[in-house]
């Protein structure tokens, strides 16, 4: 998911170095916190729940979204046959009752909860699951995530419109038993289906062209009771399956114009989490200062859309010229790769090396010698302060080493994303935050027709590589997705700037159920006050038993 608050946030992470180094210090279970400036409940507990996102337009139409905000937002209204796990992000069956896989593991059969009810009082079908997704895979749509059903017999053909009949997508649906056939054995999908794309729809809501003039008829935990500008009001769903787990009553997500503003929330003690940006400098209290490592690389990218930018000799050359240290210089963790590294996956030597002289050859090889007859390349960046700072690096590198002319153009943030695609620019600039903890959340979106290929990549050595992994396991198959991603890095389409923390501000000593993770995505279901406060320097563990318990088959 691409991360709005970092376009105006990387600033933040940068000046607060000092802060990044103190809380990733620290054990993430065991922080002892001060008192100043806090005001926590003694004896009543309370059941309502204030926490800021910043301003924007969020699309509520999960077939449509594509931020981070929103996918949080998303825990409280929608679930699908899997959810995350708050601690480990690991997939918990949801609406999935059961779940059977048949022998060459290309077979899903999932048997929806009896009790699985919209905040309306209706039951949730299989056949909402069947309506919901062949809806986000109709062409005409262009879904943003569309192509993560790529794993999905004929998802592919029918969402480019090569087919026009849906019966070819393999997914079928009677009652409550919901069948799903892959391409290939996929022992990832259920983490996938984590993801609020893969979410039911009530039928009340297939037609609805413009969501933001309704409130949609949700099945998660909470449901929307009024949305103004400046908020959004949640009440818990009476009829959720899950219920007793719920403990918030009322959740307010204020929609904040500025940091400013959020951190003031935080220190009248209104707001106990702040999502969003925020001005660490004003906060009186930095106690709830939470940053952990998370899925998430801030990079650059170099179309291939046009000539002569998609002979990847252009584009390597382009990157081979650029001086790491300087781009990289002051970030907590520098990225080489795009992908952060994962346990059991192959370790790249990813970029780091400037090599001036291979890369004026390779023009020349090109048919480009000293830059000759190549047009001007234009780079897109956001008006953060440190988007400008990598801007020129990258133009005064181009220009003196490769001969290049270089226009930056400056969008506004709140026009930034649709602006990526365009077709007028070269260079753009994105951080992407994993969808769940597997290397293909990233990989998948540089396939030649995924809709999320802004850099209109396209390489049948690329595809074959993904192709292969599909029909692999284990240790096998992430060398494979290693190989892809050493083709990217290789083949001069990415540029790697940083890992991205996630920053949040939350007051882990009043609020459970809170755990920093590596998705940054808390789902609303498990939060609540505590009754008490964890005594300075005492380490709290995390209570596991709820994550386990209410997940076995239903009988």
């Amino acid at each position: 998911m691409d991360e709005t608050d970092q376009m105006r946030g990387e600033h933040t992470v940068k000046q607060s170095l000092g802060i990044l180094v103190l809380v990733f210090a620290m054990p993430l279970f065991a922080q002892e916190r001060s008192d100043y400036g806090k005001t926590r409940p003694t004896v009543a507990v309370p059941e309502e729940l204030t926490v800021t996102f910043s301003a924007g337009d969020l699309e509520l139409d999960f077939r449509a979204s594509y931020l981070a905000n929103e996918a949080q937002l998303f825990t409280a209204l929608y679930e699908g046959l899997y959810s995350y796990n708050p601690v480990t992000m690991e997939p918990v069956r949801a609406l999935a009752a059961r779940s059977e896989l048949s022998a060459d593991k290309k077979v899903w059969t999932f048997t929806i909860r009896s009790d699985a009810r919209y905040a309306n009082g209706d039951p949730v079908r299989a056949e909402d699951f069947q309506a919901a997704w062949l809806s986000l895979l109709d062409p005409v749509r262009n879904s943003p995530y569309s192509s993560l059903f790529d794993i999905i017999e004929g998802a592919r053909h029918y969402r480019l419109g090569l087919v026009s009949n849906p019966q070819s997508v393999g997914i079928s649906a009677e009652g409550r038993t919901l069948v799903v056939r892959l391409t290939a054995p996929a022992s990832f999908f259920p983490s996938m289906l984590c993801h609020h794309s893969f979410s039911p729809i009530h039928p009340s809501m297939l037609t609805v062209t413009d969501w933001s003039e309704h409130l949609p008829v949700t099945n998660g935990p909470f449901t929307i009771v009024e949305k103004t500008a400046e908020r959004i009001l949640l009440k818990k769903n009476p009829y959720y399956w899950d219920i007793a787990t719920v403990a918030i009553n009322t959740l307010t997500i204020r929609l904040i114009e500025n940091a400013t503003e959020a951190a003031a929330l935080w220190n009248t003690g209104e707001a106990r989490w702040i999502a969003g940006d925020v001005d660490i400098d004003t906060l009186t209290d930095r106690s709830g200062i939470v940053v952990n490592p998370l899925f998430a690389t801030h990079y650059y990218y170099i179309r291939s859309a046009q000539r002569p930018w998609n002979d990847y000799r252009v584009r390597r050359a382009l990157v081979l010229v650029l001086p790491w240290d300087e781009i990289r210089k002051g970030y907590y963790m520098p990225a080489t790769t795009l992908i952060y590294p994962l346990s059991g996956y192959p370790q790249l030597d990813g970029l780091t090396v400037t090599n001036i002289e291979e890369a004026q050859t390779l023009l020349t090889e090109a048919g480009y010698p000293k830059g000759i007859g190549l047009p001007e390349l234009v780079i897109k960046i956001s008006p953060a302060a440190d988007a400008a700072r990598l801007a020129t690096l990258m133009a005064t590198a181009w220009l003196e080493k490769l001969g290049i002319t270089v226009r930056i153009n400056i969008v506004p943030y709140a026009q930034y994303f649709d602006a990526m695609k365009q077709n007028d620019y070269t260079v753009g600039s994105s951080t992407w935050i994993g969808d769940f903890a597997d290397p293909y959340t990233f990989l998948q979106m540089w396939r030649q027709d995924s809709n999320l290929n802004d850099a209109h990549y396209s390489d049948s050595d690329y595809e074959n590589l993904i192709e292969r992994s599909m029909a692999e396991e284990g240790q096998q198959r992430l060398s494979t997705l290693a190989e892809a991603e050493k083709l990217l890095l290789e083949r001069g389409s990415i540029i790697p700037i940083y890992y991205s923390p996630a920053l949040n501000i939350v007051d882990i000593d009043e609020i459970d159920g809170w755990y920093p993770n590596a998705l940054d995505i808390h789902p609303f279901k498990y939060l609540k006050f505590k009754p008490y406060r964890t005594l300075p320097g005492v380490a709290q563990a995390p209570d596991l038993s709820v994550y386990t318990v209410r997940y076995t088959d239903e009988y």
